[in-house]
């Protein structure tokens, strides 16, 4: 097996990229880029029933959003039948693998009297040992010949060594009647021939590995390192579901979360780094390890997610979170901000962006330079617009003009105009927010009026004083 690891991810492209399917892909990426080597991106395209090039979009586009890059050209399992069944064959002519003749009808009929008597449903082949000679001119499968005896043990670096009987194992199809290899097979040949060394999935498919492993064995084929981490529960406990929330990856996007605090929060989702919550990328790949993975489902918390969104919000440098808050915008069907208003949002960030742990929140917080004038109050803002108050920004407004446009001097303008009139600050700064904003709730009056300029805040002042 090579020395650089090398991981994938390896997704059905029979619906959208879930969100436990992006914690997997993280996990393998984390893995990979930590140790300088290879993330690759397989799409398991077998099901061509079911299948669709939307789903497939759907997957590479939920793993550009998160930022998981992967190494190569996408590699299509369906594109790599024939490479399949060469496998199958070569396994036939070894002798360790066998044509096998019975009927989907005459399997089906074995269990149905297999479960009435009480007995197991593993199915064994009668022509297992079969004299070739009496090989029927019949369409057949070939099935690998199982161990019978002793135990296949899975030395699974989260789960612990596991055993499982061999006479617990079937002898697996490998080609089917019609001469498509399944699954399993296929899965076991594209790991080997993409030179994976380390498999990192969930727990659901640690029975595979067993049986998985009766093809490397059989093909003198190196046995990856086996890593299967537990799957992802709701917040009541149970297997996460629709009634959960959205699961979709994009669904995430289109909420406004900032990838950065997806991928720390999916990272954080079942393993851990010490007490360690808010880390960086290079930190996380520095940190991630298969030791670090717990065996237990972790829970999904929108709280912590929505926590740790507002941090790397506030640590994204001011131009990255703007393009992805256009990225945003695209994402929900609005068209990005134009030019201008770009640069009044970014210039507006130091004072949006500690403030907000969503898109939508940061767009709430920037609407005073989103909106422009004439500034539309919503109904509770409109109620710090009274006579008096309008009264009140009618005799403020003169003097702000004639104020230094620097924040100490318009504070100490505001606040000695407030003592002058018996007023506490907070009096005055309702209707100002509702003249700069339209909102009651806003950055400081003062970070408002510094990011608009002097012109535009004084004809804000004036048109709500009007």
């Amino acid at each position: 097996m090579s020395d650089q690891v090398v991981t994938r991810f390896a997704p059905s492209p029979t619906g959208f990229l879930h969100i436990g399917g992006a914690r997997t892909a993280l996990f393998n990426w984390l893995f990979a880029r930590g140790r300088g080597g290879k993330f690759l991106l397989r799409v398991e395209d077998t099901d061509r029933a079911r299948s669709t090039p939307e789903a497939t979009q759907a997957i590479r586009s939920g793993l550009a959003w998160l930022g998981l890059d992967h190494d190569g050209d996408v590699v299509s399992q369906a594109a790599r039948a024939e490479r399949h069944a060469e496998v199958a064959e070569h396994l036939l002519e070894q002798g360790k693998a066998y044509k096998c003749f019975s009927t989907s009808d005459e399997i089906a009929a074995f269990r149905e009297q297999a479960r009435a008597e009480g007995r197991s449903t593993l199915f064994h082949s009668p022509w297992r040992d079969a004299d070739p000679a009496t090989h029927p001119d019949a369409p057949f499968a070939i099935r690998i010949k199982a161990p019978r005896e002793g135990e296949t043990v899975i030395a699974d670096r989260v789960q612990g060594d596991v055993h499982i009987r061999n006479d617990q194992l079937d002898d697996m199809v490998l080609l089917r009647g019609d001469g498509t290899p399944v699954y399993m097979l296929a899965v076991v040949v594209d790991d080997h021939d993409m030179g994976v060394t380390h498999v990192i999935r969930g727990d659901d498919h640690l029975n595979n590995a067993a049986r998985q492993m009766m093809i490397y064995q059989a093909m003198d084929w190196d046995v990856p390192v086996w890593a299967h981490i537990p799957l992802i529960h709701g917040p009541d406990g149970k297997k996460l579901s629709k009634r959960h929330g959205a699961l979709g990856v994009e669904e995430y996007q289109q909420m406004g979360y900032p990838a950065a605090g997806m991928r720390n929060y999916l990272a954080r989702l079942g393993w851990s780094h010490g007490d360690d919550e808010f880390f960086t990328d290079a930190q996380a790949m520095q940190w991630f390890d298969l030791d670090g993975i717990g065996k237990s489902p972790a829970r999904f918390d929108f709280k912590k997610l929505e926590n740790l969104c507002g941090q790397h919000m506030a640590a994204l440098p001011d131009a990255a979170l703007l393009h992805e808050l256009q990225d945003y915008l695209r994402s929900i069907g609005q068209p990005p901000l134009d030019d201008a208003r770009a640069t009044l949002v970014e210039s507006a960030m130091p004072y949006l962006k500690g403030r907000a742990k969503t898109f939508p929140e940061l767009l709430e917080k920037a609407a005073f330079v989103i909106s422009g004038r004439p500034v539309e109050p919503d109904e509770k803002a409109r109620k710090s617009l009274d006579a008096v108050s309008r009264g009140i920004l009618r005799e403020l407004t003169p003097q702000l003009q004639n104020a230094i446009w620097t924040r100490e001097d318009l504070e100490a303008t505001a606040n000695s105009f407030a003592t002058e009139k018996g007023m506490k600050f907070g009096q005055l700064a309702a209707p100002m927010r509702a003249a700069l904003a339209g909102r009651s709730t806003t950055p400081s009056v003062f970070d408002m009026m510094l990011v608009l300029g002097r012109d535009e805040s004084i004809a804000r002042l004036a048109d709500a004083a009007a």
